[in-house]
């Protein structure tokens, strides 16, 4: 393991300013917290409304937030980290920072309070930061002349269409385009996560199989680095062309089964018991089954389609968030692999809280009593709340600052 030592001298060095050195340390505790407070009010508070809704139906305003507000979080947090670091160029601090959240922020409320009447304004906002974003990436692939982010550069300009597709419904009171778009939206974000996996299951499982990083015994077949997103941009294309729901029920079942074959990745002997390992499998396996259970759903399955979307967002995107969130908090801050109790204990939460949203609607299990899924709602706001009680301290320390491990 080497460590970057370049390190500044920075004790005194307000919060605020170590929150804004780099991107992770912003968004990914803004993303945490949005992730725990937005349902939980939602859920448990509100009673499944809110405050200014009117011709917006909630259960959409909900499912739009979780993406573009938790995950899109996650999202700016993930990009402003990793590209700098996958092209060796120097990253965004301070101002451009400050200026993504600042956009960010103004659809998080409007999106808290469900105004309807802000529609317009919260779209602009969420398409300028998306914006950013495309332009961030292919400004630095063009400045570095390599085509090795050129994949993240395509699923960005996807959700930014797909986001721009989302509120022009909204805007012209196209609910049933809304609601298609933003499953679109969802897909897409399943697209960027196959590709973020690709990335980052490589070095992990080798950190775990050689800790000294001297040599790289875990090499995956080329072929099978794509797969998974590839097949995803095969199936938004086929919902986009509104062909068959069978044929497009396959094509999920295919997206699935792709998913799933990343879950082999981790049988690398009894490394494969390391907590990463088995959440990097997990996200994989989630997002599989949520998938396989979206199509098979369209070929007539005795369930709602509903169960599968959520199995995939909450369970293969929010455990595969939580998994960036964890092994990035810990390699950015000059610490070594190995999760810490309250790391695990908040991806058993987020898996817990998937599997008490999904077994009632597949038949396995009673609806729980009180209000409808507010034990999932916990589970899901306790997940975020135990990862951010372990990496707090290390994201606003700063002398954490410059001590990323490669």
């Amino acid at each position: 393991m080497t460590v970057d030592t370049g390190a500044r001298t920075l004790g005194n060095t307000p919060r605020v300013a170590v929150l804004c050195d780099e991107g992770f340390r912003l968004f990914f505790p803004l993303a945490a917290i949005h992730a725990a407070v937005w349902p939980f009010l939602w859920v448990v508070v509100h009673g499944l409304s809110l405050p200014f809704a009117r011709s917006i139906p909630t259960s959409l305003w909900h499912a739009h937030e979780m993406l573009i507000g938790t995950f899109g979080a996650a999202l700016i947090g993930f990009i402003t980290t990793a590209v700098p670091e996958w092209t060796d160029t120097e990253r965004l601090r301070g101002r451009p920072l400050v200026l993504l959240f600042g956009l960010w922020s103004v659809g998080r409320v409007i999106g808290l309070l469900g105004a309807d009447a802000l529609t317009a304004v919260g779209a602009l906002t969420d398409l300028a930061w998306l914006l950013i974003l495309v332009g961030y990436v292919c400004r630095v692939s063009i400045a570095r002349r390599t085509g090795r982010i050129l994949g993240f550069t395509g699923w960005l300009i996807a959700l930014f269409a797909a986001e721009a597709m989302t509120r022009y419904g909204l805007l012209i009171g196209d609910i049933t385009l809304a609601q298609r778009m933003t499953h679109c939206t969802g897909f897409v974000f399943l697209g960027l996560l196959g590709l973020a996996l690709a990335r980052i299951t490589v070095p992990v499982t080798n950190l775990v199989l050689d800790p000294s990083e001297a040599t790289s015994p875990f090499r995956p077949h080329p072929g099978r680095l794509n797969l998974a997103p590839g097949l995803m941009a095969v199936a938004i294309l086929g919902d986009l062309m509104a062909i068959s729901a069978a044929a497009t029920g396959f094509l999920m079942i295919a997206v699935g089964a792709a998913f799933f074959d990343r879950v082999s990745e981790a049988f690398i002997g009894r490394g494969m018991l390391r907590a990463e390992i088995l959440a990097l499998a997990g996200t994989s396996a989630l997002a599989g089954a949520g998938l396989i259970l979206v199509g098979a759903a369209r070929l007539n399955a005795p369930f709602p389609e509903v169960v599968g979307i959520h199995v995939a967002m909450m369970g293969g995107l929010g455990l595969g968030v939580l998994t960036v969130f964890s092994i990035a908090g810990l390699r950015h801050t000059g610490r070594p692999l190995g999760f810490a109790l309250w790391t695990k204990v908040a991806l058993l939460c987020l898996v817990g809280s998937v599997i008490l949203r999904a077994l009632p609607g597949l038949g396995v299990m009673p609806t729980l009593p009180g209000p409808p899924h507010a034990v999932s709602s916990i589970l899901w706001a306790s997940a975020f709340l135990a990862w951010l009680k372990a990496y707090w301290p290390a994201l606003t320390d700063a002398a954490t600052l410059g001590t990323h491990t490669h």
